[in-house]
């Protein structure tokens, strides 16, 4: 249960402060915290919802010499939900696994206090992993999940190939439309504020699904690892729509996971760009109100 406690004292007459003592509860996306909210120079004491942060460590069951190992893969900040789908959607996105039966089951260990904030992914036999070429020791933050490679040429992850045309397009009017749906949907954003959203969309704007999380990374990962493990990758005719800036990483994902187009509310970087064209990948940025800028792809849209 969470615990709140208010102390307020004055000192000069209108100074209060507050200080809370609370926990989020194990495995909630939202808690409860005590502010002082200023207005128009006045001061009150109020509860604020707030996006919970926590580790989770991502650890790997794998064969080698016909005997079972475990090793912790990677370390990343997350909002608690949709571990399973986080932990499988990071795998395929890192070139790990690249087929459904490579998976053989993925869930919290048993036998720890710390349960909530660790996950096992399984591998089955004939899934293999050459940790001498993982150039990468896994590191990611809240803020950027591609912390840690060793070298440039390192960040492009095994298994990307160039998006087909499928002839599949949609229209301006479509990808203005897209933000606001997916705002829409995101319950937990609608509470705290502080998470970003990922969403898949037929090209018609019909929304398939939603993810959110306090790191831009975890939710696209969140999004993917859903679809992969309902056999839905790759995502062909689909639009991956984020709710901040499109990174290079991010696109890296969308890449790994065949999705053709994506539409991002802020900026893309450099290196994004070089990515989407290099893997004919449509990507869209800035979409505010009725306007966007379109910066490769310009074919899976129509006039």
């Amino acid at each position: 249960m969470q615990e709140l406690r208010l102390d307020s004292q004055s000192t000069t007459g209108s100074n209060v402060e507050a200080s809370v003592c609370s926990a989020a509860v194990p495995g909630e996306s939202i808690t409860r915290t005590a502010i002082i909210r200023v207005e128009l120079g006045a001061e009150c004491i109020a509860e604020d919802s707030v996006a919970v942060e926590e580790p989770l460590e991502i650890r790997l069951s794998y064969c080698d010499d016909s005997m079972r190992r475990e090793r912790s893969l990677s370390i990343t900040m997350r909002t608690p939900g949709a571990d399973e789908d986080l932990a499988i959607g990071f795998l395929l996105s890192e070139g790990i696994v690249h087929a459904r039966d490579e998976i053989e089951g993925v869930d919290h260990p048993h036998s720890t206090r710390a349960r909530e904030n660790i996950i096992i992914a399984r591998l089955a036999e004939h899934a293999k992993v050459n940790w001498p070429t993982m150039e990468r020791h896994f590191y990611a933050t809240s803020s950027c999940g591609v912390c840690g490679k060793s070298s440039l040429d390192a960040l492009e992850s095994p298994g990307l190939a160039a998006i087909a045309n499928d002839g599949a397009t949609t229209t301006a009017a479509i990808i203005c439309s897209l933000p606001a749906t997916m705002r829409t949907h995101q319950a937990t954003f609608q509470s705290t504020g502080g998470l970003h959203g990922a969403a898949l969309f037929q090209y018609d704007g019909s929304l398939i699904d939603l993810r959110e999380d306090v790191g831009r990374h975890n939710a696209v990962d969140k999004l993917i690892g859903s679809q992969f493990m309902a056999g839905g990758v790759p995502l062909c005719g689909r639009i991956l729509v984020l709710s901040g800036r499109a990174s290079f990483e991010l696109v890296q994902k969308a890449v790994m996971a065949g999705v053709g187009m994506i539409v991002a509310v802020g900026a893309p970087s450099s290196l994004a760009i070089e990515l989407a064209q290099r893997f004919n990948v449509t990507l869209v940025g800035f979409v505010r109100g009725e306007r966007f800028n379109i910066y490769c792809g310009r074919h899976r849209i129509r006039a």
